[in-house]
């Protein structure tokens, strides 16, 4: 019996042939949606950024910040990431901090999978997907990604996997931790994670003259840029 005649009789039986693929429930967000962030953890954006060791092996690492305070959850270098690998470091993450109300995700097989799907489906927090070829819908994580190129990435060889998460660990605390930010009133990213109401501080005028703190910087040879 062909297809088209089995097909003709379900019709006619008023059946229904079933859906091998069902349908996603990933909750994704508007792009007219958007609003600027107002608190802590109301929205994260995520990205993936590459380097390698110095025996040339590859390296693929999560980056998370949240849009509201600077602050900067994980750092985490791997050799290789899947979906689950995905779900098991925010599972980490949101441990120590909290949930977020929404991730920025760029459309990468990582952050599409179904491992990631079901777990924002469980815990309630919208995937804020961006458009494909459209950086600028995840700025705030291209803004930090940069920094951690330029500050980090290319100023380090790093010998092994230990030796990276060591350096990009040192290199999140400073940032976190010390570095004041323009953008939120020249405090750090932590003042603003442990203010109970999670508001943004009054901003504050740099004393004329003085630069803002900085940070101590590596003054060897620069690693070459990976492109």
């Amino acid at each position: 019996m062909n297809p088209k005649r089995i097909y003709r009789l379900y019709k006619e039986m008023d059946l229904q042939l079933r859906n091998k693929v069902p349908k996603r429930r990933v909750k994704a967000k508007l792009r007219d949606d958007r609003t600027v962030a107002t608190h802590v953890n109301q929205t994260w954006a995520m990205d993936f950024v590459h380097d390698q060791l110095a025996t040339g092996r590859k390296l693929r690492i999560l980056t998370v910040v949240d849009t509201f305070s600077r602050f900067s959850p994980a750092i985490d270098p791997r050799f290789s990431y899947r979906g689950e690998d995905v779900v098991r470091a925010l599972e980490r993450i949101c441990g120590e901090v909290g949930y977020p109300k929404a991730i920025r995700v760029d459309q990468g097989s990582e952050f599409i999978s179904r491992d990631l799907d079901l777990w924002a489906y469980q815990k309630d927090v919208v995937l804020d997907f961006s458009r494909p070829g459209k950086p600028t819908d995840n700025a705030f994580i291209e803004s930090f990604n940069s920094k951690f190129r330029a500050e980090c990435l290319n100023t380090h060889w790093f010998i092994s996997l230990d030796d990276a998460k060591a350096k990009m660990e040192a290199w999140r605390r400073d940032y976190n931790e010390v570095r004041p930010h323009s953008s939120i009133g020249h405090k750090t990213p932590i003042d603003l994670m442990k203010r109970s109401d999670g508001s943004l501080p009054p901003p504050e005028q740099s004393p004329p003259g003085n630069p803002p703190a900085g940070r101590s910087k590596n003054r060897g040879h620069v690693k070459p840029t990976m492109h």
